[in-house]
């Protein structure tokens, strides 16, 4: 009991230091610049993605609602970080709050998590397009796949309230620096004042079982799929299916991989420059191109986002 009394009253600690990037306010300015262009972009893009879904009535189908609502997922899942990065690079003390951190903690891998379970979904998806085509309409129907999509969403905001509400009972009686540009649980958990492996293990444990269940269960869709498709007797056939598939295998390489190199690799705890520049690249860079993998390999999609520019260009000239 007095254990206990001496770590809640050791919570010193009432805001913490993001140091970002640090270097040269010209620097920093400049950076300031390239993310906040790069930010509008990666918001434009997804943006017009959900919106040419929403208002072309052939893209109303579970293939498109799916990459809608990824679309949707990728803007949210960007402004977890990016603005508050924004706002350090211009200020002087670059400081958040107890409570704000764990909140940017706690949506930030609560959205990450979704496009974990998401990408699984969009594969099988596909799995169930290319290798029962003609019990796909009644399998995959826009009622169940909206609820897919949704309890996605609600499963991954389900798996880390617990994680977070132990990590915020630690004793954080300073240092308050985190040497990243977001409140990462490494980083914070080696500024608690006693060690705590038990959460360190717990939490590595739950991300690896995360990450790798969801990419078997696409190695898996797309192992199946690759059977189906070298069936096909015809070559423009096989190059259909393949275009198909081609643009969701580069986003989850992407998405993956930099997942897996930042909190299943053995640098994931050593290495801080490493760790901020791969978190960067799924958190930010990812979310960018990701709009570009999808309409410039899709010919409905960019016929979808012409009309919407053309729509755009009509109501403004009115």
């Amino acid at each position: 009991m007095k254990g206990a009394l001496n770590v809640s009253g050791a919570n010193t600690v009432t805001e913490f230091i993001l140091l970002s990037f640090p270097c040269s306010r010209e620097v920093q300015l400049l950076l300031f610049v390239l993310f906040s262009v790069s930010y509008m972009l990666t918001l434009m893009g997804n943006g017009a993605i959900v919106v040419a879904v929403r208002l072309d009535h052939r893209l109303h189908t579970p293939m498109y609602i799916l990459l809608a609502n990824f679309s949707f997922l990728e803007i949210c899942y960007i402004n977890t970080t990016v603005p508050n990065m924004l706002h350090n690079f211009l200020s002087e003390t670059k400081t958040i709050s107890f409570t704000a951190c764990f909140l940017q903690f706690y949506f930030f891998f609560s959205m990450g998590i979704t496009e974990t379970f998401l990408l699984p979904l969009m594969a099988f998806d596909r799995y169930l397009a290319i290798c029962h085509p003609l019990h796909y309409p009644t399998i995959m129907s826009s009622r169940l796949c909206m609820n897919l999509v949704a309890l996605c969403w609600v499963a991954a905001f389900l798996c880390y309230p617990v994680p977070i509400y132990f990590i915020t009972q630690l004793p954080f009686c300073g240092p308050n620096t985190i040497d990243h540009f977001v409140c990462d649980p490494g980083p914070i958990l080696a500024l608690s004042c006693i060690p705590a492996p038990g959460i360190e293990l717990s939490c590595s444990i739950l991300n690896s079982l995360i990450i790798f269940i969801a990419f078997f269960f696409i190695l898996a869709s797309y192992t199946l799929v690759l059977r189906a498709v070298l069936h096909v007797p015809s070559a423009a056939g096989r190059r259909k299916a393949f275009s198909t598939c081609g643009s969701h295998l580069v986003v989850v390489s992407l998405f993956y991989g930099t997942v897996m190199a930042m909190y299943i690799s053995p640098t994931s705890g050593n290495a801080a420059g490493i760790q901020k520049i791969v978190t960067l690249f799924y958190s930010s860079v990812t979310p960018l191109v990701n709009p570009l993998i999808y309409s410039l390999r899709n010919k409905d999609m960019k016929a979808a986002l012409r009309k919407f520019q053309m729509c755009t260009k009509v109501n403004q000239s009115e």
